[in-house]
């Protein structure tokens, strides 16, 4: 009995050091060195234009805060904002690359904010990079609450008086994009996009939007809006190249539930 315990032990051994290793489980493993920048980078800028008639902002019921109506009395929607044909917050980003599967990328060393100010949640599209510290604050005279619905990352649901302490959160995980809500005041809603790399950005009032310091290669671009969905180019960049890149919604096309 003991020898063929020990001839089976040496099988399921043998079997065990030849079973090739899970690849997700090695590409895990690989080390990849830290992007360090050479003066070779690239850019990319534009502008994301709104094309048909924009729906007009609705005005926001707060009579459930008294502090609200008065600290906001004109408060109105801003999920969809056009101005001049221009379409602001729409989140503009560096989907896959060549420099994206290669590289690590340090987290930057300065926070984000998101602030109830107003009411309402500022700003409300904003991205940042994993690892990195969202600073959460209170700048208002009532009591909010801050829950984070995040999908690959931690949820989270806090409450923050009148000039409490700042609420501070890391994600780990890449997450796009992470819906953040106020449970006591329900209109008051914003997106965060978490991202390993920092190619990333959020289109101004005029629409216009920058990415800079991209290292030469082939890169999927997507440009997302939380009403009317996502656009995607491919585009290979050159070293110290500016390339302009703009995109369009349609009232009409791609409208999200």
């Amino acid at each position: 009995m003991k020898n063929a315990f020990l001839i089976m032990s040496i099988l399921l051994v043998s079997l065990v050091s030849i079973v090739p290793s899970h690849p997700a489980r090695s590409a895990l493993r690989q080390d990849k060195p830290t992007f360090s920048p050479t003066g070779e980078e690239a850019t990319i800028a534009g502008t994301v234009s709104f094309v048909g008639v924009p729906p007009e902002p609705k005005e926001i019921d707060m009579s459930a805060d008294p502090i609200c109506e008065t600290v906001s009395p004109d408060a109105a929607t801003e999920d969809v904002i056009v101005t001049d044909g221009k379409l602001a917050n729409v989140f503009v980003y560096a989907q896959t690359g060549e420099a994206l599967d290669k590289y690590l990328f340090d987290a930057p060393s300065a926070d984000v904010t998101l602030d109830h100010k107003g009411c309402r949640l500022v700003p409300h599209v904003l991205g940042m990079q994993t690892n990195q510290v969202l600073k959460i604050l209170n700048d208002d005279p009532t009591t909010h609450n801050t829950h984070g619905l995040a999908n690959k990352n931690n949820d989270w649901n806090q409450s923050q008086m009148p000039s409490a302490m700042p609420i501070e959160r890391r994600f780990a995980l890449p997450e796009q994009f992470m819906p953040v809500k106020d449970n006591q005041h329900p209109w008051e809603k914003a997106y965060v996009g978490i991202f390993s790399h920092p190619f990333f950005a959020v289109t101004a009032k005029d629409g216009s939007y920058k990415i800079s310091g991209l290292p030469p290669g082939q890169y999927a671009i997507v440009a997302w809006h939380e009403k009317y969905g996502e656009q995607t180019t491919y585009i290979s960049i050159g070293r110290r190249e500016w390339r302009t890149l703009d995109f369009g919604f349609k009232a009409t096309e791609n409208r999200q539930p």
